[in-house]
């Protein structure tokens, strides 16, 4: 699939290499495009997902321990960290990856997952009956509450996970239990799961891009 005219897995394994904690960017796949576009990319494909893990109801434990075994396999040792992309959000940055690597290297986490703030507050929120009926989803609140007086919330936005792969196969998920987060701004949150997320994080991704552009020419100076 082709997002900002390049594979949609060429983002991420782009963001990968420019990261400084990633050692190796591995792409886990059963298509044979896609895995030829993650080499092409500068990702190694050393293994195919068998087909009993690339289903819709795949787990990402079953997937992520199939590929760290062969990892101890090749190498002998499982690695001190795993980094989890997931290729349907690709605005996330090198630098993204690096500061949730840092959370758990720095502060001896288990584990850190990136996230970004709600977009609507759960006290926002109301549950509709089949009368029409609402009510509010949280015990209502006295009093008007301005959004800056509510709590701020933030949820998984599915960019990056990292973890420690010991203690994810003792707990056999993704996210350990006090898991630390590392927040990312909205505009880098895009999770891709339809046509509309694929439109928006498109048109986002082709305005960084022309950005950049302008960044790189402002700093080159005025062509002769």
């Amino acid at each position: 699939m082709a997002f900002a005219g390049r594979p949609l897995i060429h983002w991420s394994c782009e963001a990968a290499q420019a990261a400084g904690a990633v050692r190796r960017t591995i792409v886990s796949t059963d298509s044979d495009e896609i895995a030829d576009a993650a080499r092409a990319s500068g990702a190694e494909v050393p293994f195919m997902r068998p087909a009993a893990l690339a289903g819709d109801t795949s787990s990402h434990y079953d997937v992520i321990a199939h590929a760290l075994d062969w990892i101890e396999a090749d190498e002998g040792a499982l690695p001190d960290y795993l980094c989890l992309l997931q290729p349907t959000s690709p605005l996330r940055t090198g630098a993204d990856i690096d500061g949730t690597a840092a959370l758990v290297a720095d502060r001896g986490g288990d584990s850190a997952f990136s996230m970004s703030l709600v977009g609507v507050h759960p006290e926002l929120m109301y549950r509709l009956g089949d009368d029409g009926t609402t009510r509010h989803f949280l015990p209502p609140v006295e009093g008007y509450r301005r959004g800056q007086d509510m709590e701020p919330l933030f949820h998984v936005n599915g960019a990056v996970y990292v973890i420690r792969p010991h203690g994810f196969r003792q707990r056999r998920t993704v996210v350990s239990p006090g898991a630390l987060g590392y927040v990312m701004p909205p505009e880098r949150s895009a999770d891709i799961d339809d046509e509309t997320d694929f439109v928006c994080a498109e048109a986002l991704m082709k305005r960084f891009q022309a950005a950049r552009i302008a960044r790189n020419i402002a700093d080159t100076g005025p062509t002769t």
